[in-house]
């Protein structure tokens, strides 16, 4: 992937060295510990590309949000320049320079997220972050939430990685951004809370494989403007979206495939739908509520 040299976004903020307390922690929800067990189901729920893990967990133990954290760094002053730092600041810039001609050939304004670098935990409108729970966005506040100790741990635990790869994380928690601003996630939550769990699931699905179709949207329209891609990183995306699929990580950590309760989408449905979004570049072929087959 090329991008040395290009704009960076002013839209990060660097937690790191002390967010909430440090590494090692989990959620607490309602004032309880949650085991490892716990965390590792709530991990292959939200584990790329799921809003908020703290939520996945509230809903699991049946309470509401985790507790804010005690502490909380404030960004540093002057930006770090380790180069997986500005990465990210360019990845970021990228989608903004994708997302605001889009909003604004529909008459509106983007409002972009954002994203807050972390270590350990960090205190957000949705709860208590952790890092053990991945890369989410948060519809409280609109911003996005990474260690970037996750990129390692992509490669470690599911083989994949790649710097577009890496791009396809944070193009994915800008998608969910994107269904936010545009009032897709609020129409979800409202129609999931008179539906079945089978229902609520599917329902799920959907969202987050619009997410993954906006992501692709956003690469046709950066390669387009940029040419950044090079020979095998549309792979590496494509492989991540294969081991990401609900039914690679069932049939990795159970031995057997539930489709109903799957929220993200299998790996195939997941490669369709990124697929869709960069060959096209169409918004309007990320429709998955409106698809008669995902």
């Amino acid at each position: 992937m090329k991008w040395e040299g290009d704009r960076e976004s002013g839209n990060v903020e660097d937690h790191r060295g002390g967010g909430g307390g440090g590494g090692g922690g989990g959620f607490g929800i309602g004032g309880k510990s949650l085991g490892l067990g716990t965390i590792a189901i709530a991990l292959v729920a939200s584990l790329f590309f799921g809003v908020d893990p703290g939520t996945v967990i509230g809903m699991m133990g049946g309470g509401g949000p985790g507790p804010q954290a005690q502490q909380q760094r404030a960004p540093d002053a002057a930006p770090a320049t380790d180069p997986e730092t500005r990465f990210v600041r360019t990845v970021l810039a990228y989608t903004e320079d994708a997302w605001t001609p889009l909003f604004a050939a529909q008459g509106a304004t983007y409002q972009p997220p954002t994203l807050k670098l972390f270590e350990g935990r960090i205190a957000t409108a949705c709860g208590t972050g952790s890092s053990a729970s991945g890369p989410f966005y948060c519809p409280g506040d609109s911003d996005i939430y990474i260690d970037l100790n996750f990129f390692r741990m992509m490669q470690q635990r599911f083989n994949v990685g790649g710097e577009f790869a890496q791009a396809y994380v944070i193009a994915h928690e800008v998608g969910h951004h994107v269904q936010n601003l545009i009032g897709v996630s609020d129409k979800v939550q409202a129609a999931q809370r008179s539906m079945s769990e089978k229902q609520g699931n599917a329902m799920s699905v959907k969202l987050e494989l619009q997410a993954d179709c906006f992501a692709g949207v956003w690469a046709y329209h950066t390669q387009k403007k940029e040419a950044f891609l090079e020979t095998g990183d549309v792979e590496q995306a494509l492989a991540t979206a294969t081991a990401i699929g609900d039914d690679a990580i069932q049939r990795k950590s159970q031995g057997s495939v539930v489709p109903d309760s799957f929220t993200h989408g299998s790996s195939a449905q997941r490669v369709r739908w990124f697929r869709r979004g960069m060959e096209t570049g169409d918004v309007e072929q990320c429709n998955t509520f409106e698809a008669a087959n995902l």
